[in-house]
């Protein structure tokens, strides 16, 4: 599932369905490719795919060995740590700062039917 020998990330379709319909991308469009390319060794491919790529590899192995420690402590650390509202909120402010911009330059870079080829709208 990992393995991107034939190098198909960068030419397939997304499958993203706001991607889909639109043409545009959503606030995850990426992010896929971005795991994929950190788990290469590409970071700097991986950032450019989606910011938050390498974090959400962090988080998930953070997540990971906090479930783990909970279980043979028997302590509820995970709620503990990881529900946090005004991290929560933060997290949203900056997910929705970077996809306009990241939606500013997308319009700039492409033109209208570039646009519409990447929708079902061809």
């Amino acid at each position: 599932m990992l393995n991107n020998g034939d190098n198909h990330l960068k030419d397939d379709q997304s499958l993203c369905p706001i991607k889909v319909v639109t043409g545009f991308p959503c606030p995850s469009c990426g992010i896929t490719k971005s795991i994929v390319s950190f788990y290469e060794g590409n970071i700097a491919e991986s950032i450019t795919y989606h910011i938050l790529g390498p974090v959400v590899v962090f988080f998930c192995l953070f997540t990971i060995v906090l479930l783990a420690v909970e279980i043979k402590t028997r302590k509820d650390y995970f709620n503990q740590y990881l529900y946090h509202r005004k991290t929560a909120y933060g997290l949203a402010i900056f997910l929705g700062v970077y996809h306009a911009i990241r939606l500013f330059l997308f319009v700039q870079q492409h033109s209208f039917q570039e646009i519409l080829k990447e929708s079902i709208w061809k």
